[in-house]
């Protein structure tokens, strides 16, 4: 069977890798319209690189008055568990020879000043009292707040009143040095073709069922043939999607959002008295994607602080491509459905195109604000963070992410955006369980499937503490992150 995959980020080699791994017969390809695996929206700066397993973000954790809901944050640290059996799978198999190329263990925290203390405490009571977060500790005490997250502590008045939690065995992940070893592990050992600089322009099908892909490869023009194709392409997966005709097409559309980060190089020394990511409350009408967050980020072997993100409104699909790409995509059984966002989310529109025009002075008072001193402690530097396209479904704005396939199983494609990254293999899992069913047919594909994955179903892992504990503690101890004795 012919398979192609577009875009060789973090999504394609992940599925790539996986399909090969259980299905060592299927031919695959993948066209990637950049020029290196991991090169777009998955690259180290592009990516925000938390490793989100929900232990800081309280947009997961939505309060309705008195009533917090931890159900998403349950399905995404589950998630992220699955995640790390693949990696660590990677690594005991030699196809990824030191973990910390990709992977290094990083604190997870969440501050909040006076105001938001009681969301606080309501949500570490009904987080720690289950088995995904046991170990997750909290404090109102300033030294032991410093003593986690020094650096947005050090300028702060003692009498100011904060609460913060912490996860000692949180990760940062790079997940653009994870998609270049996936990248070249498929094609060096699974035999996977991947072919760059190859942007798609157009897929259809052909009388005889097949997918016809047609492209431009460094200036020609060029055509595949897929018996299954794919769509992996971040925000350039809506235009493609447009032209499939397939009937499902016309109830989504694309969003995009853009975003910034502060950012500045930091000593081995000074990343070893700063080794977190906390995470501070969204303002009021910001997307859940701004939530501001100082990030310990490793990248090639050296630190940064990373400070955002800050959003902005910027109607391209992926970084590199044309307002006009985004408008070409747009059809006019979409307008409805972009006009109901901007009415029904005006103050989000709003928000987001005054963010776009803010300054480097504004974006250091934000930092300054969240860390008292630290603005001018490093020095800092904006840089562009990736693009990503939010889903509008049947008119209404959605975060997350939605795996769609068609009813023949001979296309399949990932809109939207976070958690992304962070629950790539789990996500591709179940892709490649509805749009190749039959590879999980025979005997030896269940074996090498459970070989990756000893366990991959979310329920069990949220149900069952016993099993998740064994899961978690034998991939942390592949992945090198240690739980300390102070937990």
């Amino acid at each position: 069977m012919n398979v192609i995959i577009i875009g060789a980020g973090i999504m394609g080699t992940t599925f790539a890798t996986l399909a090969k791994e259980i299905a060592p017969e299927l031919d695959i390809t993948i066209l990637e319209r950049l020029e290196g695996a991991g090169a777009g929206n998955s690259s180290a700066f592009w990516n925000a690189g938390t490793g989100h397993e929900a232990n800081c973000e309280l947009n997961y954790t939505p309060v309705d008055e008195e009533v917090i809901s931890v159900e998403k944050a349950l399905k995404i640290h589950a998630q992220f568990n699955v995640a790390k059996q693949f990696w660590a799978y990677l690594i005991k198999k030699g196809t990824i020879k030191d973990p910390k190329t990709f992977i290094n263990q990083t604190k997870h925290c969440t501050i909040v000043s006076e105001s938001a203390i009681e969301e606080l405490q309501l949500r570490f009571r009904e987080m720690s009292a289950h088995h995904f977060f046991e170990h997750m500790r909290y404090s109102e005490d300033f030294d032991e707040i410093k003593s986690w997250i020094p650096y947005t502590m050090e300028g702060r008045p003692r009498d100011e009143k904060m609460a913060a939690t912490v996860i000692e065995t949180g990760t940062d992940v790079n997940f653009g040095a994870l998609t270049e070893q996936m990248a070249a592990y498929a094609v060096q050992d699974l035999g996977v073709k991947i072919e760059y600089g190859t942007h798609v322009k157009r897929v259809h099908r052909s009388p005889s069922g097949r997918w016809i892909i047609e492209a431009d490869s460094r200036g020609t023009a060029v055509q595949h043939k897929a018996d299954v194709l794919f769509v992996g392409a971040g925000g350039g997966a809506f235009p493609l999607l447009k032209k499939s005709h397939l009937p499902f097409r016309k109830r989504f559309t694309g969003f995009p959002v853009g975003g910034r980060f502060l950012q500045a190089p930091i000593t081995k020394e000074q990343a070893g008295d700063y080794r977190a990511k906390t995470y501070g409350k969204a303002k009021v009408g910001a997307p859940p994607m701004s939530v501001p967050h100082l990030d310990l980020r490793v990248v090639d072997g050296k630190h940064y602080l990373l400070f955002g993100p800050f959003a902005s409104f910027k109607p391209v699909l992926e970084k590199g491509r044309s307002f006009f790409d985004y408008l070409r995509s747009i059809r006019l059984h979409d307008i409805p459905g972009l006009l109901n966002v901007a009415l029904e989310h005006f103050p989000l529109v709003k928000y987001l195109v005054s963010e776009t025009f803010k300054g480097e002075k504004s974006m250091l008072e934000e930092l300054e604000s969240f860390a008292p001193g630290l603005s001018k402690k490093f020095d800092w530097k904006p840089i562009e963070a990736g693009q990503r396209v939010q889903i509008i479904k049947d008119g209404d704005l959605q975060m997350g992410t939605e795996i769609l396939v068609s009813k023949d199983k001979t296309y399949g494609t990932l809109l939207g955006a976070s958690p992304g990254a962070s629950v790539s293999p789990e996500v591709m899992l179940r892709c490649l369980e509805k749009l190749l069913p039959a590879i999980f047919s025979n005997e030896k594909a269940k074996q090498k499937k459970k070989e990756i994955f000893p366990e991959d179903t979310l329920d069990t892992l949220i149900n069952h503490p016993d099993r998740y504990r064994e899961i978690r503690d034998a991939v942390n101890k592949q992945l090198g992150i240690i739980r300390s004795t102070a937990e």
